[in-house]
C-alpha cells in the first residue's frame, strides 16, 4: 500500500507565502508523475502544477511566476512553494501521484487527504 501525507497548509495574509509538502510512503518502486490540485468551495477541482519523472514541470497560468513545484527524490516528497498568495488561491490543495509498487505490472493513481489553504486579511 502507498500513502500520501500532505502538510503545510494554513491561514496566510495576502502577499504571504506557504510551502506545501506531500510525502509518499509504503511500497514504492517508481513515481511516474506528481501533481498538485486545488478545489475551492463551489468549484471544480483544478490542476495547479505537475512534474513528470524526468523533472519536466507545468504550472497553470493563474499561478505562474508565483507557485513552484519541486521534489526531493530521496524523500519521495513533492513540494508546492506558493508566493504572493491571493485570496482567490484559497482552496483545499491535494497532491496526486502515479506510483508503481513492487509486484504490480501497472502503476496506480493515489491522492492525498487534502490540506486547507486560506488567504485572508
Amino acid at each position: 500500500q502507498v500513502q500520501l501525507v500532505e502538510s503545510g497548509g494554513g491561514l496566510v495574509q495576502p502577499g504571504g507565502s506557504l510551502r506545501l509538502s506531500c510525502a509518499a510512503s509504503g511500497s514504492i518502486l517508481s513515481i511516474y508523475f506528481m501533481a498538485w490540485y486545488r478545489q475551492a468551495p463551489g468549484k471544480q477541482r483544478e490542476l495547479v502544477a505537475s512534474m513528470q519523472s524526468d523533472g519536466t514541470t507545468k504550472h497553470t497560468d493563474s499561478v505562474k511566476d508565483r507557485f513552484t513545484i519541486s521534489r526531493d527524490v530521496a524523500k519521495n516528497t513533492v513540494y508546492l512553494q506558493m508566493n504572493s498568495l491571493k485570496p482567490e488561491d484559497t482552496a483545499v490543495y491535494y497532491c496526486n501521484e502515479v506510483i508503481r509498487s513492487p509486484g504490480n505490472n501497472s502503476p496506480r493513481l493515489y491522492w492525498g487527504q487534502g490540506t486547507q489553504v486560506t488567504v485572508s486579511s
